[in-house]
């Protein structure tokens, strides 16, 4: 996994991906999302996202949801998720229309080069250039 090692600081394809009602409905009622601060549009009108949300969108609008794996050449049967860290700077709501932006952050390698961890920092950033959160995403191999 050494040649990993020289993929640090590897930026993505970017991600945009649009914050539509239905999508949200459907992931609000999937997790069971009651909180009214959730589900009420707030003093603007506008419904707000929960928190692990932009997680999902991602995944769901990216072209390939897997393509950060495979363009480090990693096979997906490799991996397990261990760890993910959601930063909010601003608020995200429906009608929103967000940029992911990845890099490949750090590699650091434990039990004798065993295991390989991939930290991936994606800024998400919203129609306005206004940055809303900062998302960590680790993987081991």
């Amino acid at each position: 996994m050494a040649k990993l090692d020289d993929r640090k600081g590897h930026v993505f394809a970017p991600v945009t991906a649009t914050v539509e009602p239905g999508r949200l409905r459907f992931f609000n009622k999937a997790i069971g999302e009651s909180n009214p601060a959730m589900v009420t549009p707030d003093t603007s009108g506008r419904l707000p996202v929960p928190p692990t949300y932009l997680f999902c969108l991602e995944m769901l609008d990216a072209e390939n949801p897997f393509a950060f794996v495979e363009e480090l050449g990693v096979q997906i049967t490799n991996i397990l998720h261990a760890g993910q860290e959601f930063t909010y700077l601003a608020p995200v709501h429906v009608g929103d229309v967000l940029r992911f932006e990845g890099r490949l952050a750090d590699v650091f390698h434990k039990k004798g080069g065993q295991l390989t961890f991939l930290v991936q920092q994606i800024s998400v950033t919203n129609q306005d250039h206004v940055q809303v959160a900062e998302i960590v995403r680790t993987i081991v191999l």
